[in-house]
């Protein structure tokens, strides 16, 4: 079960800054909700590339860019970590893009700039607007009022 994700994007990382940002990513994935958790040694996680799997992404470098794309090789599923991931990297990234596309279709784009991150359109995961966000109220499922199992008429 999960959310299924594709991925792709590119981001503007510096070399020289990806192991002060691998240190922060982990941490704040750590204290979230997924399938991360920094303690199995079954799993060792010791890059960026290692991590970004459970943030249903796989990263490769070029020259200075990440390049991210739908983790072919694991299971791709979306999840509080994954947010967490993104919203890191706004730390470090100086520019760039990345575009989701949910199992369902939805479709939500990070676009970094100046140590800052904008999300548009609904991530269709959790229905924010925003990383960790309340969800679009216009989004939301309408609810069916509650059936009593009696009525009186006046």
């Amino acid at each position: 079960m999960g959310y299924l994700v594709d991925t792709t994007g590119r981001l503007l990382l510096p070399t020289a800054d990806e192991g002060a940002a691998f240190e922060a990513l982990t941490a704040a994935m750590a204290t979230r909700q997924g399938w991360f958790d920094p303690k199995d040694d079954q799993w060792p996680v010791s890059s960026l590339a290692d991590l970004a799997t459970y943030a249903a992404t796989s990263v490769e470098r070029d020259g200075e860019w990440l390049v991210l794309a739908t983790d072919d090789q694991g299971d791709p599923k979306w999840s509080e970590q994954a947010t967490a991931f993104y919203a890191e990297l706004a730390r470090w990234v100086t520019q760039g893009t990345v575009l989701i596309t949910g199992e369902d279709g939805s479709q939500w784009r990070y676009t970094y700039a100046d140590g800052g991150l904008t999300q548009s359109d609904v991530n269709g995961w959790d229905g924010s607007l925003e990383p960790f966000g309340s969800p679009d109220e216009e989004e939301l499922p309408v609810e069916e009022p509650q059936r009593r199992g009696w009525f009186r008429r006046r």
